[in-house]
């Protein structure tokens, strides 16, 4: 029966649509015959437009038809806005009038929407996640809430804008905010062809939520009654529900408030197992990080989110739903972990603490240290500008200066390793190794009373005081070697420090030897004479045709005790000459290093000796400037480059007439310059023949010397003969320790305020570089690219200051400003690189990930300024973790303490160490087919719909806490 009616009441509704159709193309053939007569007719009133309502739905007809026509791309090239969360959303809009109200329309849509939501998608809009749609429309009127109070008239506009869609053949849903701002509540309808229709519904309890409701077994009855106490009233177990699942966890954030809770708790632990134990001392993330010396930075990871999906799945009741509530997160489908970044990372974001804003002021100081001619002149209060200085710039209290003077003096490694944080381009960088005195009094400086030029000024002049202290106590200089030549690489201050530390084991050592020669002046002279030939003192070094270092190391004077090393090295293959010498001029002989190979003396058939000779004397940097200018003013003379060597040269003769007593001249050029000495090549290699082969040379050697060593005058051979017979050990030093201290002392006295800044810049520069070099960071290729190009940057841009070129020039100041900006950058991307690497120690892919994404996202901002402007888009990553990666990250959420108050009550489940999810969000739907359902009833045959396949009748969107609950239910129906 049901059938038959069924099929009679379609057979009607055929017969009264063909009846329509027929009066339809009556009316519109008369309409055109009867157009001309319309059109002479005055004041024609169109009563489909008649009242304000009516004129309204015309307007939002024409905007939705015109946004439909343009689609996406062209709506994009009109001036759509770029929605900066989600990414992927545009919106258009349009302000519409209705009576005296202003609304405005506003379409969101994508530009690539094709395939299905997917529901976990981070990219997707608040409403297209709630009601699972893709492009919508939202109408809303301009005020101030921007809600709809009023029933009424959102059921006007909900009305109004479903009918000009359908005008418009459009199925985009349209929602409605209603209610207060706050409960985020919508009202919504969306056409899905001529049978079915979506009504939406989204509200919100910001407080009190029921406990029913904090549970999944309340939220899923929640669900089955918006369906199971219809007409049917079936049993709620007898509907198949499916259901997906997404939990959010979420670290202890690490910020003062959480540490200072976890150092209570420390406290308390210490104070009962250590019985009047003292105070805690505080940890932060980078206590063993190599900046932490001199500031503490900020943990630039505040935490990490994890978010765990599960999978769709069909539950039937709600025991399954209590179970459900009980698996671990690590039952879930996928871990996705985001981090939470600090925003100071953002350098137009608050003021960060670091190296680079230290030498933005060391920069500003070295732009005013050329206001003063002294260091004293920024102290004294003579000084005309000492006001404004006073009033600008603090100096510490006596009590920090001491602080700061202990550690640099007394405190430390007196032979620190200089190689330590070295970079391979560091020593482009003309300053001073980062453990060294220099380098550690320009990094004390950067945090003394904020780096002004006054503070570095007061240190400046009490750190040279207590250096002359050392200087006149005759003490070790800390931080700096005493052996050793001088780096002429590093800056010249350094290079006078060190020269300052040789001259002070100079002194040292002649003092001691001073005191022991009043009283045993005649036992050490025998000494000397019983071990001249092969126990001669170490202090002293030989030289050979073998050897080019004679002058690259300093004089030492130390015991004479086991000192037969270098004579057995020279006189191994040649120990029978050597014996034969010894018989016949072992009287005469002093200070003899051994043999020269093969090597004969002219006038006597002896075996020629090298003597021990004394290192060339230390120079620094403008020391072998002086000479320089003075062979460029004298030109090229040979006898005035002889002059400027005279008294090496004479100490050099002297030891080679004591090692050779029968020695002319001759002897001396042939093996001090053999260049200069003419032969017929018997002699060419002396020191390869063997014994036997040397044994059988003809003597006295064939040759001559060389034109300017046989000229008239000639100096070098004046210098020869008025030099006396003395062995090293009885010359007066080369080296005047007391002359030279006192020069040094007098330079660092009086050096210009902007030479002594130039020096500390470029020290500061590459003391921080090399401090941050040495983080570990991992393997990150990135991180080290970027430190590669800072050091040459650093090298490229200081390279006017390392040659005193600054003068006052305002550019060279910009551009090191500039060079502290980029400094700035390299350094919150290692201190990032560092805090992610020492989280993820065992699962380098994820730091690596995280980093590179981030380093891609920071790249565009590389060598923008503080002054700009900020960045709108926000780092926003999600990254799916693999299963062995799990335990890392489940590791991170330690069990909450005690004193942590709000993790005590426990309302939700799935429960990670203790630690519940901060949201939850459930998406319930039910799916029906359209075949031999009630929703089917009454479908016209011949539609292009296909009705066997499933249809979501209801999906439910829930998501919250136990102190939030959002709820919004989409309901699919037939009309």
């Amino acid at each position: 029966m049901a059938s038959s009616s069924k099929a009679n009441l379609t057979e009607e509704d055929e017969e009264e649509e063909e009846e329509q159709f027929e009066f339809l193309l009556i009316f519109f053939c008369w309409k055109n015959e009867a157009h001309w007569i319309l059109l002479q007719v005055e004041h024609f009133d169109d009563f489909t437009l008649a009242s304000s309502w009516e004129r309204f739905i015309s307007e939002i007809e024409a905007t939705c038809r015109q946004w439909f026509a343009d689609g996406p791309k062209n709506l994009l090239g009109k001036g759509a806005a770029h929605l900066d969360s989600p990414s992927k959303i545009y919106k258009v809009k349009s302000d519409l009038k209705d009576a005296a109200k202003i609304y405005s329309m506003e379409y969101y849509f994508e530009i690539n929407n094709n395939g299905n939501i997917a529901d976990w998608n981070c990219t997707l809009h608040d409403l297209q996640l709630c009601f699972g749609v893709k492009e919508f429309l939202v109408i809303s009127p301009q005020s101030a809430s921007g809600v709809v109070l009023d029933a009424p008239e959102a059921s006007k506009l909900l009305s109004a804008v479903a009918i000009a869609l359908s005008n418009c053949s459009s199925f985009w849903p349209v929602f409605v905010p209603v209610h207060n701002p706050s409960r985020k509540a919508f009202i919504g309808i969306q056409n899905m062809g001529t049978v079915f229709t979506r009504r939406f519904e989204a509200d919100r309890i910001g407080s009190q939520v029921p406990i029913k409701f904090m549970h999944l077994e309340g939220l899923y009855e929640l669900f089955v009654s918006k369906f199971a106490y219809s007409a049917l009233d079936h049993p709620v177990h007898l509907f198949k529900v499916r259901l997906i699942m997404k939990l959010t966890y979420r670290t202890l954030p690490n910020d003062d408030e959480d540490d200072g809770i976890q150092d209570a708790d420390a406290e308390n632990a210490a104070s009962e197992t250590m019985p009047g134990g003292g105070n805690h001392s505080r940890k932060h993330w980078d206590d063993d990080c190599p900046w932490s010396e001199w500031y503490s930075a900020e943990d630039p990871v505040k935490g990490f989110d994890l978010v765990s999906t599960w999978s769709e799945k069909v539950v039937e009741s709600s025991l399954e739903m209590a179970e459900m509530e009980n698996s671990s997160p690590h039952e879930a489908e996928k871990w996705i972990l985001t981090p939470n970044l600090s925003p100071n990372l953002d350098s137009s974001k608050g003021e960060r603490i670091g190296f680079a804003s230290q030498l933005q002021l060391l920069v500003s100081a070295l732009d005013m240290s050329f206001e003063a001619q002294f260091m004293e002149d920024f102290v004294s209060v003579e000084n005309p500008g000492s006001d404004n200085l006073k009033s600008s710039m603090v100096i510490p209290p006596p009590t920090v200066l001491d602080r700061v003077l202990k550690d640099l003096l007394i405190e430390g490694p007196q032979f620190p390793d200089f190689s330590k944080g070295e970079h391979k381009s560091s020593r482009a960088i003309k300053g001073a190794p980062v453990e060294s005195l220099f380098a550690q009094f320009c990094l004390h400086s950067l945090w003394f009373g904020n780096c002004n030029i006054r503070a570095i000024a007061v240190l400046w002049v009490e750190f040279v005081r207590e250096i002359r202290w050392y200087w006149e106590e005759s003490q070790p200089l800390p931080k700096m070697s005493a052996s050793g030549s001088i780096d002429l690489a590093t800056c010249l201050i350094n290079q006078k420090l060190q020269m300052l530390a040789i001259c002070i084991e100079k002194k040292h050592e002649l003092n001691e030897e001073f005191q022991d020669c009043l009283g045993s002046n005649d036992d050490v002279f025998a000494h000397m004479e019983d071990i001249q030939d092969g126990e001669e003192s170490t202090s002293f070094h030989a030289k050979t045709q073998g050897f080019d270092g004679k002058r690259d190391s300093p004089l030492i004077l130390e015991g004479f005790d086991g000192s037969k090393t270098a004579t057995s090295k020279l006189s191994t293959n040649s120990q029978d000459v050597y014996s034969a010498d010894k018989r016949t001029s072992d009287s005469k002989r002093r200070g003899s290093a051994g043999p020269v190979g093969s090597m004969k003396l002219l006038n006597s058939c002896q075996s020629l000796h090298a003597p021990f000779t004394q290192n060339a004397p230390l120079m620094t940097e403008d020391m072998h400037e002086e000479r320089l200018r003075a062979v460029e003013a004298f030109g090229d003379s040979f006898n005035f480059s002889a002059q400027l060597e005279r008294e090496t040269l004479s100490s050099d003769m002297s030891a080679f007439k004591a090692a050779n007593p029968d020695a002319v001249f001759e002897d001396f050029i042939r093996w001090h310059s053999p260049g200069d000495w003419e032969n017929d090549g018997s002699e060419a290699d002396g020191l390869s023949k063997n014994l036997t082969e040397a044994m059988k040379d003809d003597w006295p050697p064939r040759g001559q010397l060389s034109g300017r060593m046989s000229g008239h005058g000639n100096l070098w051979r004046k210098i020869w003969n008025d030099a006396p017979s003395l062995p090293a050990y009885e010359q007066k030093p080369l080296l005047d320790p007391n002359r030279e201290g006192e020069k040094i002392l007098h330079y660092l006295e009086t050096v210009r305020p902007h030479q002594l800044l130039e020096q500390m810049v470029c020290t500061a520069f590459r003391a921080s570089a090399d401090t941050l070099n040495l983080t570990n960071f991992g393997s990150l290729k990135q991180m080290t690219t970027k430190m590669d190009q800072l050091y040459l940057t650093m090298a490229s841009t200081l390279r006017p200051l390392q040659a005193n070129l600054l003068c006052g020039n305002n550019e060279t100041i910009q551009d090191l400003r500039r060079l502290c900006v980029v400094f700035e950058h390299v350094e919150k991307l290692l201190t990032l690189a560092a805090s992610l690497c020492r989280k993820f120690i065992p699962a380098p892919r994820v730091y690596e990930a995280i980093f590179s994404d981030y380093y891609d996202f920071y790249l565009p901002t590389m060598g923008m300024g503080s002054a700009d402007v900020d960045v709108q888009k926000e780092f926003d990553m999600k990254l799916q973790l693999r299963v062995n990666e799990r335990e890392v990250v489940s590791n991170m959420f330690t069990p909450p303490t005690a004193n942590q108050s709000w993790r005590k009550v426990l309302s939700m489940g799935n429960l990670l160490n203790g630690h519940e999810p901060i949201r939850r969000e459930v998406i319930f739907s039910k799916r029906d087919s359209s075949n031999d359902h009630h929703y089917a009833a009454g479908t016209r045959r011949g539609t292009h719909m296909n009705y066997q396949q499933e249809i979501e009748t209801y999906r439910m969107y829930i998501c919250g806490t136990s102190n939030d609950l959002r709820v919004a239910l989409s309901i699919t129906s037939y009309d």
